[in-house]
């Protein structure tokens, strides 16, 4: 089995690219997934977060308030990394027992799984796979894709991308680079490309 680390940047179409390949035949994890999975109510993580940022980051109904939440650490890098400490760890443990049972459970070298991380690097997940991924889109198609996901201004939109690492950093992880920055068709074929390349299997 090979394990592929699939990142890239906000609104870069990592969901999009994985979703294919999950089409082909691979398995997936989705450390969002994971990230969401530690902080639910009642969760260690979720107490701690309550005690570093206050009770105003949780809905009524004691599910944490995502919204509330980004809107303090993306305007204070050390807010960030205090919520950081807090849940890359739990993520980290979980995703790496995930991996290992798919490891366990795979029978034929061709098996492909896919860890899709938009922290792969930042987090450290990169060093549980065999090869990385990077889903590319340039700086402008990037800001005016976020801008229109996510109705936000250009200011706000700027912000969440300048809170990421340097596409130029990410990309020197990079074994295997998609650009997405064009026609789906184009993206398709790049995917369909690395999937014989990795798995000798030919798309249908």
């Amino acid at each position: 089995m090979t394990v592929i680390g699939l990142t890239g940047g906000i609104a870069s179409g990592k969901t999009t690219v994985a979703n294919y390949l999950a089409q082909l035949g691979a398995k997936i994890i989705d450390a969002d997934a994971v990230a969401r999975e530690v902080v639910t109510p009642g969760s260690p993580a979720l107490r701690e977060i309550v005690r570093a940022f206050g009770p105003g980051v949780l809905h009524t109904d004691k599910t944490l308030n995502r919204k509330k939440l980004a809107a303090i650490v993306f305007n204070d890098p050390s807010a960030l990394q205090k919520l950081n400490g807090i849940t890359h760890p739990r993520i980290t443990e979980i995703v790496l027992n995930k991996i290992n049972a798919f490891k366990r459970n795979s029978n034929s070298p061709q098996d492909m799984l896919l860890l899709m991380a938009p922290l792969l690097i930042e987090v450290g997940l990169h060093k549980l796979v065999d090869k990385v991924w990077v889903v590319h889109i340039d700086a402008g198609t990037q800001l005016q894709r976020v801008m229109e996901r996510d109705n936000l201004t250009k200011d706000e939109a700027l912000k969440r991308i300048n809170a990421q690492l340097p596409e130029s950093h990410r990309l020197k992880y990079a074994h295997e680079i998609i650009d997405n920055s064009g026609s789906w068709e184009n993206t398709r074929k790049q995917i369909e490309k690395l999937w014989f390349k990795y798995t000798g299997c030919v798309s249908q």
